[in-house]
């Protein structure tokens, strides 16, 4: 697989780098954490439990403030699986959706195991973390997708009719291949998403994601990213769900003062091409990446989902400076996924430097072996 233009790097250019890729899996989790603690509720609900302004600030889930869910979860092994492909690079075994494969199911042995196995020399580093082993609502999909060595692809995907955000809401790294085409991006991101989903929505909600966090982490606009995307996914069979929801976004914007109504309308259910429609409006909106992330939490369809995607694109989009300090401080894991950000940004700019025979961080490979 041919990645395209190379990046070339100055000492600004990694730091702005760096800053996006925390922003964007930092991001993530925040929305993640703040809407699964209304994942679920109507809006109605919501107010009942929090007042009329709904819910404002994190609130206690899964046994505490600031923990996150399986979304999250899924995230950081895409992450190991992209760094995993890159290392692999150097022996000539160049397939990225092998290696991010086997990192999802390193995520799925953490669904039934007590804790980390040293047994198992291909684990690396993040499935020694321990916090990751705890079941936060994965979907049935991603469990039975990853259940068995089998990898689901284009011709003969797992789970064929899946049609839920499962695989969009884990695509957030593939935008961060900052080196590649955008249009390898999005194939990347469909291949990927159909390990566990094989309804076009599904994967091509995937691949729109990644072509937006790609355009964010390069400087572009929200919406000049979203139309990037649109222009790809003209060329894809199947891509009228996914354009047609990613056209009402847009068109919502100038509709009026944002709120529950107008999200709603956007759609309230757990597919797809509606939780991304969801996000993308909420972070062209917000005013800040507060309240874009309340605006994509508070309504009635899957909260968990669309804060996670919306705090993606704000923080893809503003860097990790911008996220809100006090949700930061509280956030389950952030020390392990500043790391793994700052992991990635590194594999991105130094690349070989860090895995070659004679290489400066030869522990490297002790944290993503090659097996």
């Amino acid at each position: 697989m041919s990645t395209g233009t190379t990046a070339v790097w100055g000492r600004a250019e990694q730091q702005d780098f760096r800053s996006r890729v925390r922003g964007a899996l930092l991001g993530g989790a925040i929305g993640d954490t703040l809407g699964a603690g209304v994942d679920g509720l109507t809006l109605e609900e919501i107010r009942a439990a929090h007042g009329a302004d709904a819910l404002t600030d994190l609130v206690p889930v899964h046994g505490g403030r600031g923990t996150v869910t399986a979304l999250t979860q899924l995230t950081l092994f895409t992450v190991d699986g992209l760094i995993r492909a890159q290392v692999r690079r150097d022996t000539g075994a160049w397939h990225p959706p092998t290696d991010v494969h086997r990192a999802h199911r390193r995520w799925a042995a953490t669904q039934h195991d007590w804790g980390p196995d040293e047994r198992r020399e291909d684990n690396g580093w993040l499935a020694q973390q321990e916090w990751l082993y705890a079941r936060r609502g994965p979907t049935r999909e991603c469990l039975t997708g990853f259940g068995d060595a089998t990898m689901g692809t284009l011709d003969k995907p797992k789970n064929p009719q899946a049609c839920d955000s499962a695989a969009l809401t884990r695509s957030v790294p593939f935008g961060l291949l900052v080196g590649w085409e955008p249009q390898l991006v999005l194939q990347l991101a469909v291949e990927c998403a159909a390990q566990t989903h094989g309804h076009p929505a599904a994967l091509l909600s995937a691949g729109a994601l990644a072509v937006m966090v790609h355009g964010l982490t390069r400087g572009e606009t929200l919406d000049g990213s979203v139309q990037h995307a649109l222009g790809l996914l003209a060329e894809r069979p199947g891509h009228e769900p996914v354009t047609e929801a990613l056209k009402q976004a847009l068109g919502t914007v100038s509709q009026g003062i944002p709120g529950p109504a107008l999200i709603e309308s956007l759609g309230t259910t757990d597919a797809a091409e509606e939780v991304l429609a969801v996000a993308v409006y909420c972070a062209l909106v917000g005013e800040d990446i507060r309240h874009g992330l309340r605006l994509a939490v508070n309504h009635g369809g899957p909260s968990a989902a669309t804060g996670a995607l919306c705090g993606a694109l704000l923080g893809a989009l503003h860097g990790e400076t911008a996220l809100p300090p006090a949700w930061l401080t509280e956030l389950e894991g952030r020390a392990t996924v500043l790391e793994l950000a700052d992991d990635f940004a590194m594999e991105m700019t130094q690349g070989p430097a860090l895995h070659s025979p004679s290489a400066a961080a030869p522990g490297w490979l002790a944290r993503y072996p090659r097996a």
